[in-house]
């Protein structure tokens, strides 16, 4: 497959949130809360972003001990009993984030522009 020229690609910006020595967040925790959010369960949010379950289960844990009130509410229950949601916290959480994304990305977008410019044909 050629490779797409620089001109056709937009430049992009992505952004990982440092908030303490052990706890970041960026655009793959990000994902996995807009998946459950969409998906209303853990597992069905691992498969639409191609993580194995105990992935998907690692990073819903280390959330939701990462922050005061949990991110990730869950309901036991067999045979599509069970369930996961996000929770008011969890919804401003993944707000504040994609608002600060967008707000990275504005304030770049020119030196991108410029950087991308640069380019080798």
């Amino acid at each position: 497959m050629p490779a797409v020229p620089p001109s056709r690609v937009k430049p992009a910006l992505r952004l990982r949130v440092v908030l303490s020595e052990k706890v970041a967040i960026g655009p793959g925790k990000a994902d996995l809360l807009e998946a459950i959010r969409a998906e209303g369960s853990i597992a069905a949010a691992g498969r639409r972003l191609r993580m194995s379950y105990q992935r998907a289960h690692d990073l819903v844990a280390a959330l939701n001990a990462d922050f005061r009130e949990p991110l990730i509410e869950t309901s036991t229950g067999g045979a599509r009993g069970g369930g996961a949601r996000l929770s008011p916290a969890g919804e401003a959480v993944l707000d504040t984030f994609r608002a600060i994304e967008a707000e990275a990305a504005a304030a770049v977008e020119p030196r991108l522009e410029w950087l991308r410019d640069t380019l080798a044909p």
